[in-house]
């Protein structure tokens, strides 16, 4: 399963001083159980360009990217206890494996600008190819605080591709002269290599990927297949090395892969995964509506109590992607409020039509506040907020709804409590990756006037959504603000168009 954000810049591919950042270190830094194998750091050949997607004018906000490699010797795992449904999982290292892969790295150009925090992005390679769904969800928020990304190329799919792919943009056959150094011995070594990645970058020796900026916190993300994968580290890996500070879960379904895969002993998971729950690091589980129920991901039947290291968001209105990651959204530099706007749109840049107009309910700005969230919470301590999770009827097969058709419960933003239109994370048919891009159908002008009376009324009610969910930390001011400046646009594009 993908997100909508694989699909970011599919015609858009970009050619692409020292500080010890401005936040404190974490009280308690990861301490190793196991040494991580010490990676080598090379630059790629002095041909092309890096392969990505999405990327507006980065030195236009102050930002650069540069493209490494990264090689060594990693591990597969065994497992020495059984693979429980409970995540408490006892593997140890096995077969080894020489690697090359590529690690791309976007950061403050200014030194004193980086906030001493790292998102290290398992990118996702559903599509046949890397992509960036973290990236493109969080690029706005990792910019203005002034974080470092790192997008790591962790499995094998990147480089090599797979059977029927979206289009053929693996690594080897993007740049068969620049990646041709590259060598990967299977997803059973993906695992250790993503650790391997957090080792350099927290002690860099020789190429430092940093560039002489001092990581302080390294958080650990993935979305979708990536989050499925991050559920096994976290279960199997993490108590190991403890490489990363944090993690947070994005779009994860109620299965983990495998923790090892042919050609070596496929060992399999349990069909149910629950996170950990005696980790040393706090790990936010990221969900949305399309990853609930048992027509999409089912994550509802692997739902946890929120803990002292665990956080459960499950959040309103929102799809596995939307229009917002499909249609632009990587423009966005956070200072434009029209790239908050409800809009109906069914197709992904011309490139795949969908049946009907794709979600628009925004959850990249709720995942902006999980970002800032997870960062206080390794730094500071403060513990997230607990959102309710969305309601369902008894036996979890469809979602309650409230009198707009939108969903009841859940992580509330103006998008579902000041509705202009039915959002949906299901509902949405088509070909390739359309299932996963829910729905939107815009109110029409009578029924904003029923609901709202005026544009007064509705601009209030917008005002008035955007300080409850700010003040319960699901929203964050400057976000909140954008959605409050676009709200009598939203009206006079609905009623008066």
């Amino acid at each position: 399963m993908r997100n909508a954000a694989l699909f970011l810049g599919l015609l858009i591919i970009s050619a692409a001083g020292c500080s010890d950042g401005s936040g404190d270190s974490p009280d308690a830094s990861p301490t190793s159980t196991l040494p991580i194998e010490q990676a080598i750091v090379s630059l790629p050949p002095d041909v092309g360009s890096p392969l990505n997607f999405g990327l507006f004018d980065l030195e236009s906000v102050g930002y650069t990217q540069r493209e490494y490699f990264i090689s060594g010797t990693a591990s597969a795992f065994e497992n020495t206890s059984e693979l429980r449904r409970d995540g408490l999982w006892e593997v140890v290292p096995g077969e080894s494996a020489a690697y090359v892969t590529r690690v791309l790295v976007r950061r403050p150009i200014d030194a004193a600008a980086f906030n001493g925090s790292v998102l290290v992005e398992w990118m996702n390679v559903s599509a046949g190819f890397d992509t960036t769904p973290e990236w493109d969800n969080a690029h706005v928020e990792i910019v203005r605080k002034g974080y470092a990304w790192v997008g790591v190329t962790a499995q094998s799919a990147g480089i090599y591709g797979r059977e029927s792919p979206l289009i053929p943009f693996h690594l080897k056959a993007y740049d068969e002269v620049r990646y041709g150094l590259l060598e990967h011995p299977g997803d059973s070594f993906s695992y250790d290599i993503f650790s391997q990645v957090a080792g350099a970058l927290r002690s860099p020796s020789g190429i430092d990927m940093l560039d002489g900026l001092s990581a302080q916190v390294l958080i650990g993300s993935g979305e979708s297949q990536s989050a499925f994968r991050l559920t096994t580290y976290v279960n199997a890996i993490h108590p190991l090395y403890r490489a990363f500070d944090g993690y947070i879960v994005h779009s994860r379904a109620e299965y983990a892969a495998a923790l090892a895969e042919p050609p070596q002993v496929l060992l399999e998971t349990p069909p149910e995964v629950l996170i950990r729950t005696d980790l040393n690091a706090p790990v936010l589980t990221f969900q949305t509506e399309t990853d609930l129920l048992r027509q999409s991901l089912n994550s509802v039947t692997i739902r946890q109590a929120d803990t002292e290291r665990l956080r459960l968001w499950e959040v309103a209105g929102t799809a596995h992607g939307d229009a917002y990651s499909t249609s632009g959204g990587w423009l966005d530099t956070g200072i434009d409020p029209a790239f908050s706007a409800v809009v109906e749109e069914s197709s992904v840049q011309g490139f795949i039509d969908c049946d009907f107009p794709m979600n628009s309910g925004h959850a990249h700005y709720v995942f902006n506040a999980a970002l800032d969230a997870v960062n206080r919470w390794i730094i500071e301590g403060d513990q997230p907020p607990t959102g309710d999770v969305l309601e369902v009827s008894d036996d979890q097969s469809r979602f309650l709804l409230d009198d707009a058709g939108n969903v009841l419960g859940g992580i509330r933003t103006p998008y579902v409590d000041a509705p202009v239109a039915v959002f949906s994370g299901l509902g949405q048919e088509g070909g390739s990756f359309c299932g996963l891009f829910g729905t939107t159908f815009l109110f029409n002008p009578g029924q904003m006037v029923e609901r709202y009376v005026d544009q007064s009324s509705f601009v209030g009610a917008v005002s008035s959504a955007v300080e409850s969910a700010v003040d319960a930390g699901f929203l964050l001011r400057s976000d909140g603000d954008l959605i409050e400046e676009w709200a009598p646009e939203q009206w006079i594009s609905q009623v008066r168009p």
